[in-house]
């Protein structure tokens, strides 16, 4: 299996299941079986009742480089097994689509984009033009706190943080000059979409696209509204940390879905969780400084780039976003992580209230935020304490 990298990193399985925005509280399952691709399906054993739901829940490590799961309330085996066939392989299409270091057979993704840079523009599938148009949307809805376009800077702490993960005694930080340079080369303009034509091209031949601050929330809010379309009415989504509840659980309460608290991440010292939330219909995306990180001269470094300063943002220790839309939570906890909690809460105010760049979009609705500061305090948007009540 090839390996894709975003900027929200890759998760263990045990973490999956126990740690973080992570968990999910749920009945318990039994018989576990292969299922091909690097996936792991688990459905519950429980005796099924005539016309009562049973739990089912399916476990892959083949897509966003992360482990993930689904959880579903259904009247069958063979109902969540179609569910799970269907979204799964959705998943799988736009893991590919979306992928800035891999090639497929037969797919024009973002590497390729990138590859043909100042040569030619590319033909692609709907789906990743519709994928980029939605990234131009969030770079003039964030002023430029997260752009698409800034691959060349992303890459250059990318290859120095592989490096310092693998071995901390090699951890270096990016040449201050070749940062300067490779900004010069993330003009959002310079990212041309011929919808007519189906092609992207790239004006700039140093520019490359990276994806990572929204592709895994877009590709889980398409999989959540197949999964709706297709009938189901009490499914969870975890693709690694982007939650996206559909209905309640069972259809009878919330689902329990704890927030990391960073100090424990970092000594497993103090509360586990910084908050325990309750989901019905929504999805919670959480950004942080612990996920992918390394440590040069006692200083960590995360992945999470602030464009104005080309270095790590140093604002908060995570973000968290709770809206319907799993692709806009993912867009807005990365952008808010490299603002101050002045200006992202007067940014989620102007689009819940729709005077933003987005106007009154499909995806906009009730909006809101916690905030975790290096010195564990908390800050949250008005309406934040109402998901965290049963």
């Amino acid at each position: 299996m090839k390996k894709i990298l975003f900027k929200k990193g890759f998760r263990s399985a045990a973490a999956i299941l126990t740690a973080g925005v992570l968990a999910i509280t749920s009945t318990g399952c039994g018989q576990t079986g292969q299922q091909g691709n690097g996936s792991t399906e688990s459905s519950s054993t429980t005796q099924q009742t005539s016309g009562k739901k049973q739990r089912y829940n399916a476990q892959f490590l083949d897509v966003f480089d992360t482990v993930s799961m689904e959880i579903g309330y259904e009247a069958s085996e063979e109902d969540f097994k179609s569910r799970y066939k269907d979204s799964h392989e959705l998943l799988l299409k736009e893991h590919q689509l979306f992928d800035i270091y891999n090639d497929y057979d037969g797919i024009n993704n973002i590497k390729t984009i990138n590859d043909n840079a100042g040569k030619e523009p590319v033909k692609v599938d709907a789906k990743l033009i519709e994928l980029l148009k939605w990234g131009k949307e969030i770079y003039t809805l964030t002023n430029g706190k997260l752009n698409i376009a800034y691959g060349a800077v992303l890459r250059l702490w990318h290859d120095k943080r592989e490096i310092g993960m693998a071995d901390p005694s090699k951890g270096e930080l990016p040449d201050e000059e070749a940062l300067k340079e490779a900004a010069k080369h993330t003009n959002i303009d310079d990212v041309i979409i011929d919808e007519e034509a189906g092609t992207v091209f790239l004006k700039d031949p140093e520019m490359s696209l990276d994806v990572g601050g929204i592709a895994k929330g877009y590709a889980t809010e398409d999989a959540a509204k197949l999964i709706e379309g297709a009938g189901s009415d009490s499914f969870m989504l975890n693709l690694g940390g982007n939650l996206r509840a559909i209905g309640l659980k069972d259809n009878k309460e919330k689902w329990v879905c704890p927030v990391e608290n960073p100090t424990y991440r970092d000594n497993q010292t103090g509360d586990q969780y910084a908050i325990v939330t309750y989901l019905d219909n929504a999805s919670l995306v959480t950004s942080g400084d612990y996920e992918r990180y390394y440590v040069v001269d006692g200083e960590r470094y995360h992945h999470i780039v602030d464009p104005d300063t080309m270095y790590p943002a140093r604002y908060h220790r995570s973000v968290t976003i709770l809206t319907h839309d799993s692709a806009l939570a993912d867009a807005l906890s990365t952008a808010l992580f490299c603002m101050s909690v002045e200006d992202g809460k007067a940014l989620i105010k102007s689009i819940s209230e729709g005077t933003s760049s987005l106007g009154n979009s499909e995806r906009v609705g009730r909006i809101d935020a916690m905030w975790i500061e290096a010195d564990g305090t908390q800050e949250f948007t008005e309406g934040f304490s109402d998901i965290t009540k049963k």
